[in-house]
């Protein structure tokens, strides 16, 4: 029995120590809104580094919030449809400023609404997004032909729309502009990410981080028509 009780009290610690480990593994980030002079609301979002990478804020996502923030006219009273949406900072920020807001993720997520980009299903057809946010979505070169069919599709469904991202800028831009090509798109504007953020929070992050602006190419559509009409 007393060796019994050992294994137990064994037992015991491992699970103390997995319980401690994952708590180490858990933190809470505050993210603060406003100009130098007063902070109009803060954001905390509680992020864990050993269940999943979309589980912690990225530095993308810091600054798509911020331009959230900056554009909160903007963005006020119109729909908005966050894409691999993770601890969601970006949505949020849009939320707060009145925006009707839908966070999207991988469909096993359950907190958020079910979206696999390339596949067609019901949840991309419920939505009428006329602003599109994607926070460091194009990190897996995989994955970049089924988000800008996704995006496309976003944007043709609903004209007028625009599609609002931030990513590190990677060796890939150059199968970026591709795909952009192939599905009709056009980047309108461009910004150092950097650029848009107040000087306490820029010091805090690091990496060559673009903003990025994407509509329709309505030239390019225009041109397949023609072509195949001719």
């Amino acid at each position: 029995m007393g060796d019994m009780d050992d294994d137990d009290d064994h037992d015991d610690e491992g699970g103390d120590g997995e319980a401690l480990a994952d708590q180490q593994m858990t933190t809470v980030s505050r993210h603060a809104f406003g100009d130098s002079e007063r902070t109009a609301f803060s954001i905390s979002i509680i992020e864990n580094m050993k269940e999943d990478y979309g589980l912690f804020v990225w530095p993308c996502s810091i600054i798509l919030a911020e331009y959230v923030w900056q554009q909160r006219l903007r963005f006020s009273g119109n729909r908005v449809v966050e894409l691999g949406a993770g601890t969601c900072l970006p949505g949020l920020v849009a939320a707060k400023v009145g925006s009707f807001v839908t966070l999207t993720d991988d469909a096993n997520r359950l907190e958020v609404l079910g979206l696999t980009w390339g596949v067609w299903d019901a949840s991309i057809f419920s939505l009428h997004p006329q602003i599109i946010l994607g926070a460091d979505v194009l990190y897996d070169a995989r994955a970049f032909d089924d988000l800008f069919a996704t995006v496309a599709f976003l944007l043709q469904s609903n004209p007028g729309s625009v599609f609002i991202t931030t990513y590190h800028n990677r060796s890939g831009h150059h199968l970026i502009e591709f795909l952009m090509v192939k599905w009709g798109l056009k980047c309108v504007k461009l910004l150092d990410g950097f650029s848009l953020l107040p000087s306490n929070k820029a010091a805090r992050l690091n990496g060559n981080i673009q903003l990025a602006e994407i509509v329709l190419n309505h030239e390019r559509i225009e041109e397949t028509f023609s072509s195949g009409a001719g």
